[in-house]
């Protein structure tokens, strides 16, 4: 990859800064802000009580299948220009969902919104290293790039909250629009010329990775909410060979989108396994709650999107934490003690009861929830970049932020499959309160579970190594910490 700093942008840098860091905000309030919406969303495009976490799970899936192809497609075409071409496609596709006449419309917008988003991070990333060459502003420009994404997630459970309730759930797309427009203005003006980048792409590792996660969302899908059946069974195996294809296509590519060499790392592995559980937890419990709070406590999507807020700022404050501890104790000790604080809130939150408050219910399991999420991510991103050479340092923060992008993908579809399944096994019709409930503490209990298996891998795969490497880690880490949303 070739990395070539353009003196001549040095003078409008910071303002380079603001253009990138205006689109990656919108991405990560695209990510939260709809949780609000979805019981609105749902009555108003006559979606099935299972159907959905497909508005999550659609973007998930572009995002956590091509986001890596986007990095590689900006060195092709140039940053700047993949990088507006990117913000002109989620502009459009922000429109379609606002104009969604059906939920099938709805989910086919938010696939394209889905791959504008997976190619305006990368893209952005890319100019920010071009314009910012090795030394404190860089490290100051990751630090307020990483940071967006926890302010991001809670701006963005507040303000799907507030434009549902005052305006309509479409408004959540539309306010996307202006912002666009303004970056799109802005790139000719501001961004440097880049140099195209010859390599080939590597579109059919891009097209089967996209396959895999595909295939293995639709046998979570069958097999948390039907049992183990005839679809479940090929999909598991579609998945399985379809991975293994890339495995293969990756090590004959002469330019592979993951080299495989990669992950000869332990510590990269357990790091990024942390990060996938997490992921899967993270969006798994928001899906558990916007049912909870919404179906059956009655809350409004604004009162949903304060009570949200609360775990969202724990989890910033967990992420100060965690990263002041990693460089004096280690990532697998606060990796280790973030995943067990997962298990404990998702085993609290699963008492709850069908005349629960939020006092009562959710209070304390939302503020443990949030601390362990905001030490897990930091130390598995920390882990997922230790040791790594300076080449691979890219590489390495694209797989923890395609990580993270798959496991909230898989937590929502199956948080959502099981509160479904077990809701609906009782009943011809809809589910009642009760069954509702008792699907969603079914639900938490397997988040429980795999939180815990998350703590077993960082305790046996993690080792920390000398202070000096993961302070170097930690300062990586801001490329990728906006997962921590």
């Amino acid at each position: 990859m070739k990395h070539d700093y353009q003196p001549a942008a040095t003078a409008h840098r910071w303002w380079i800064l603001v253009v990138v860091c205006m689109a990656m905000f919108m991405g990560v309030l695209d990510s939260t802000s709809v949780y609000a919406a979805l019981p609105v969303i749902a009555l108003d495009l006559g979606f099935a009580l299972g159907e959905v976490q497909w508005v999550i799970t659609a973007y998930g899936v572009a995002i956590g299948g091509l986001l890596l192809l986007g990095g590689r497609l900006a060195d092709h075409m140039g940053r700047g220009r993949t990088f507006m071409t990117a913000v002109g496609v989620f502009a459009a596709a922000s429109l379609a969902c606002g104009f969604s006449p059906s939920s099938e419309a709805l989910i086919a917008a938010r696939v394209v919104q889905g791959v504008g988003a997976a190619v305006m991070t990368p893209a952005g990333m890319s100019v920010l290293m071009q314009v910012f060459p090795d030394g404190p502003d860089r490290n100051k420009a990751l630090g307020i790039w990483g940071g967006l994404g926890g302010t991001g997630a809670t701006v963005g459970l507040l303000l799907g909250g507030v434009l549902t309730d005052w305006f309509g759930w479409a408004w959540i797309f539309f306010s996307n629009v202006p912002v666009c427009l303004v970056v799109m203005v802005l790139c000719p003006i501001l961004f440097p010329p880049s140099a195209r980048n010859t390599q080939r792409l590597d579109l059919p590792g891009a097209l089967l990775a996209t396959g895999a996660l595909v295939l293995t969302l639709l046998a979570v899908f069958h097999i948390a909410a039907h049992g183990v059946s005839p679809l479940a069974v090929m999909s598991c195996a579609g998945a399985l060979i379809t991975s293994a294809l890339f495995v293969v296509v990756e090590l004959r590519s002469p330019a592979p989108l993951v080299p495989m060499r990669i992950f000869a790392s332990r510590t990269l592995v357990g790091g990024n396994l942390v990060i996938v559980i997490a992921g899967i937890a993270v969006d798994g419990l928001l899906i558990v709650v916007t049912l909870y709070a919404q179906q059956v406590l009655g809350f409004s999507a604004l009162q949903f999107g304060l009570t949200m807020a609360i775990m969202t700022v724990t989890s910033v404050l967990g992420v100060v934490a965690g990263q002041h501890v990693v460089t004096r104790a280690g990532f697998r000790l606060v990796a280790t003690w973030g995943m067990i604080l997962l298990t404990s809130s998702c085993l609290l939150l699963s008492q709850l009861s069908v005349d629960g408050t939020l006092a009562k219910d959710l209070l304390l399991g939302l503020i443990v929830f949030g601390s362990g999420m905001g030490a897990a991510f930091v130390a598995g991103q920390i882990a997922a970049l230790t040791g790594v050479a300076e080449h691979d340092s890219g590489l390495a923060a694209g797989i923890a932020e395609t990580g993270f992008a798959v496991g909230t993908t898989l937590g929502a579809g199956l948080a959502s499959a099981i509160v479904i399944g077990v809701a609906t096994r009782a009943t011809a019709g809809a589910p009642t309160a009760s069954e509702l409930t008792g699907g969603l503490a079914v639900a938490l209990y397997v988040l429980a579970a795999l939180a815990a298996i998350g703590a077993l891998c960082a305790a046996v795969l993690l080792r920390t190594p000398p202070v000096a490497k993961v302070r170097s880690a930690s300062s990586k880490s801001a490329i990728s910490r906006s997962a921590a949303s």
